[in-house]
């Protein structure tokens, strides 16, 4: 088998996004060949673009975006792989060194050899999906149903990080669960929640759009639009109140036919990184509960460690996956009535790696140029032209 000639979208300095053909060379035994048909933009591709690294992550060399993506195998050696060509694919993109004591122990998202496409953590980069094919270890591709579109495929990423943050929690049925932050990752964690038989799920975020967005598409039982203070809180003294004060908002919640509050929540997925909103989530969370750290957000904050301690809430941190991708397809093609429409996450679309610039501007506003809102954005290069 030869190698080939790919296309690829690569960044070479923020929003320098430039097309290139690449050589690509024939897998190696462990492979197969895919050919990236569906992939959607997440917020660390978004840092790239924007800003040329991901907070004090920098690109030192040209850099191809992308990793929530699904395709379709196109080569694979003979060498008794169960893939064949025409599996339609989920792709797992960190690949650990499957040696440490982490990786045996099965946390392999926090190997320290983990590399992961389109991250400039590990130096060469690991070259992201927006590319018209990539070689990629077999064990890693995971197949796609009959009832599952390479769209749902390119999701099962995003889904891995709220089934993981779900799992670390150890939510019960029953529960009331907080999310901080209603993107795409929010939104999911609601919906894993929701699965999980949460008895309430609440959500909040400053944009009014999102927030009605979660419960009118059943992600979410009860909603706040976060109120931005102002003035702005300066001294820590303030910025806790402001958080309190949010904490109690939160609390006096009721469910639409429901006269009881929602009170607090036993686990808080908090998935903005804002200072402000751990915060919250600390005094948010009942007593033995915990708060899932999932944003990524400000390096260096002061929180209500106390409020903390007294509670025994835990401040359980999440990075990434492990062993969530075959359960995240398993709930998808499961067609379980408690799961939410995760497809109406994708708000947006374009087509082929010209388009792809296009697709970073979109994914960069809150509200399209019509006004429409925006929560994932999705890049289809099945029509790709060579």
């Amino acid at each position: 088998m030869s190698g080939t000639e790919v296309k690829a979208s690569v960044l070479h300095g923020a929003r320098d996004l430039q097309v290139e053909v690449r050589q690509l060379p024939a897998p190696t035994a462990d492979e197969v060949q895919v050919a990236v048909q569906m992939t959607g933009l997440c917020g660390s591709d978004l840092h790239y673009f924007r800003h040329f690294q991901n907070g004090p992550i920098k690109v030192r060399e040209p850099l191809t975006l992308g990793h929530e993506s699904a395709g379709v195998v196109v080569a694979v050696p003979d060498t008794g792989s169960s893939l064949k060509v025409g599996d339609r694919v989920a792709l797992e993109v960190g690949l650990p060194c499957e040696q440490c004591e982490l990786c045996i122990q099965g946390r392999y998202n926090i190997c320290r050899g983990m590399s992961f496409r389109s991250s400039a953590k590990a130096f060469p980069h690991s070259q992201g999906t927006l590319q018209e094919r990539i070689n990629h270890p077999a064990k890693w591709c995971h197949k796609l149903p009959d009832n599952l579109s390479l769209e749902h495929g390119a999701i099962v990423e995003p889904l891995s990080v709220a089934m993981h943050a779900r799992g670390r929690a150890a939510l019960k049925s029953g529960s009331t669960v907080l999310v901080l932050g209603a993107g795409a990752v929010g939104l999911l964690c609601a919906a894993a929640s929701k699965v999980a038989g949460a008895k309430t799920v609440v959500i909040a975020d400053i944009l009014e759009d999102r927030v009605k967005f979660a419960v009118d598409n059943g992600f979410a039982d009860a909603a706040l639009t976060v109120p931005i203070a102002t003035p702005r809180p300066e001294t820590v003294e303030d910025k806790l109140a402001y958080a309190q004060d949010l904490a109690e908002k939160v609390k006096s919640l009721r469910v639409a036919g429901n006269d009881e509050t929602v009170g607090e929540a036993a686990v808080t997925f908090e998935c903005t990184g804002v200072e402000s909103c751990m915060q919250t989530a600390i005094y948010a969370t009942q007593p033995g509960g915990k708060v899932m750290i999932i944003g990524m957000g400000m390096p260096v904050q002061t929180l209500p460690v106390m409020a903390a301690s007294l509670k025994e809430v835990d401040l359980v941190g999440v990075f990434r996956y492990a062993n969530t991708y075959r359960e995240a397809i398993d709930l998808l093609a499961s067609n379980d009535p408690l799961l939410p429409d995760v497809q109406k996450l994708v708000t947006h679309r374009f087509r082929g790696l010209a388009d792809v610039p296009a697709a970073f501007d979109t994914a960069a506003k809150v509200k399209d140029d019509k006004g429409d809102l925006v929560i994932k954005v999705m890049v289809d290069m099945a029509m790709t032209e060579r």
